[in-house]
C-alpha cells in the first residue's frame, strides 16, 4: 500500500504488513526497540487478533478496511489529561468522514471514542498510553474503520460503502486521515484544548437528548450533559447529574 499524506510526522515513517495480529502491538515493539520515530504509522490489510474498547476484539474483513496504528510522544501532557488526546483522536476521524457522508447529519462520536452514523458503528479508536512519572511518554493510537466491507455478524455495524453505495480508495482515505490527525494533533499540542473541548461536545452522540441507559443493573433515563476533563461521562438521572467510566454505564 502506497501511501503519501502531506504531513510533517505523521505517516512519514510508514510500515505496511499484508497481515498482523495487531497494529497496536506492532507499534509497540518498534517503539520499544528504538525504531519508530514519532508519527511511525503501521498499517496492515489483515488484522486478525485487534483489540477494542472493553477487552473486545476488533474484527475487519481481510483487504476491505482501514486499520492502523500511529505513534505520538505527547509529553506535553500530564497523565490526567489523556483524555483531551482521546478527544484530538476521536474529532480527526470525524473531520475525516464528514466530507465522505452526505448528508452527514447522521455522523457522531459515541463516547469515548467510536465512530457512529445513526445508530451504528463504523470506526472505533483503542489508545494505549505508557507514563513517565506525571507525564505521558508515548502513545499509540490504534484506529479500524470500515470501508468497504457490506456484510457484518452484528446489525450494529455498518461501513462507508454500506451507506453511501460507494467504493472507496483505501490508500487516498488513509493519506487524508492522517492528515487530519496530524492536524489536530497539532492543534493539541499548541494547546487549544477549549476548541476541543467544544467541538467534542458539538459531535457527541445523544448530547442534550434523553434516552435509556443501564446503570448498575437498573435501566434508567438519562441526558448527557457533558464530559468531564478526566473522561468521565456526566449523564442528568432523575434530576441529578452523575459521572460514569467506560465500564459504568451501558447505552441501550
Amino acid at each position: 500500500m502506497v501511501i503519501s499524506p502531506n504531513t510533517l510526522f505523521t505517516g512519514q515513517q510508514l510500515i505496511w504488513l499484508p497481515s498482523c495480529p495487531s497494529t497496536n502491538s506492532e507499534a509497540q515493539q518498534l517503539l520499544r526497540e528504538n525504531q519508530a520515530s514519532e508519527g511511525c504509522t503501521v498499517i496492515t490489510d489483515d488484522q486478525f487478533a485487534g483489540r477494542g474498547q472493553r477487552g473486545n476484539q476488533w474484527q475487519a474483513a481481510p483487504g476491505e478496511n482501514l486499520t492502523l496504528s500511529i505513534v505520538w510522544l505527547p509529553t506535553f501532557l500530564d497523565a490526567g489529561q489523556q483524555f483531551l488526546l482521546s478527544q484530538a483522536v476521536a474529532l480527526a476521524v470525524y473531520d475525516w468522514a464528514l466530507p465522505l457522508l452526505q448528508p452527514a447529519s447522521g455522523l457522531r462520536l459515541k463516547w469515548p471514542n467510536d465512530l457512529y452514523y445513526g445508530a451504528q458503528k463504523f470506526g472505533g479508536i483503542l489508545i494505549e498510553n505508557s507514563l513517565s512519572g506525571a507525564r505521558i511518554q508515548s502513545s499509540i493510537v490504534g484506529i479500524g474503520l470500515n470501508i468497504n466491507q457490506r456484510h457484518f455478524g452484528l446489525p450494529t455495524a455498518t461501513s462507508l460503502g454500506a451507506l453511501t453505495g460507494r467504493y472507496f480508495q483505501r490508500e487516498t482515505l488513509a493519506a487524508r486521515l492522517l492528515e487530519c490527525l496530524e492536524k489536530r494533533y497539532l492543534q493539541l499540542r499548541a494547546g487549544r484544548v477549549g476548541e476541543l473541548r467544544r467541538d467534542y461536545l458539538a459531535a457527541l452522540y445523544r448530547y442534550q437528548e434523553w434516552h435509556e441507559y443501564e446503570v448498575a443493573g437498573r435501566r434508567v433515563r438519562g441526558q448527557i450533559v457533558g464530559v468531564e476533563p478526566d473522561g468521565r461521562l456526566a449523564v442528568e438521572i432523575e434530576g441529578v447529574v452523575q459521572r460514569f467510566g467506560l465500564q459504568e454505564i451501558k447505552y441501550v
